[in-house]
């Protein structure tokens, strides 16, 4: 977040913190929710480019269109291991998977 707006929203009053702060997250679990959630984003982006519908994805993987729309949504009854798979399943290659999986990089307060 920019300083300025950060300013103007703590002069108004309110906090800012990090939804690790926020949702009282320790450094484990928000790294788990980091990767889970780049692992969802990373597999709607590439279905999307491949120009598939999630009801293909979900013929491709053997399972339904309604699972696959949560496996996008990074809902926590998905496993890191669906997500994974069917990753490989859209022909990721392992490199690909493990600039899905590195950590991003933090910037600095300015």
């Amino acid at each position: 977040m920019k300083e300025r707006k950060r300013s103007r929203i703590q002069a108004a009053g309110w906090r800012v913190g990090t939804p690790q702060e926020f949702l009282g997250l320790t450094e484990q679990e928000a790294a788990f929710v980091e990767l889970k959630h780049a692992l969802a984003t990373s597999l709607r982006e590439r279905r999307q480019n491949r120009e598939l519908t999630q009801a293909d994805l979900a013929k491709l993987i053997g399972s339904s269109q309604p699972r696959v729309a949560r496996m996008e949504a990074g809902d926590r009854s998905v496993t890191i291991d669906l997500l994974v798979r069917s990753l490989l399943a859209l022909g990721t290659t392992r490199k690909e998977l493990a600039s899905v999986v590195e950590p991003p990089k933090r910037r600095r307060a300015a």
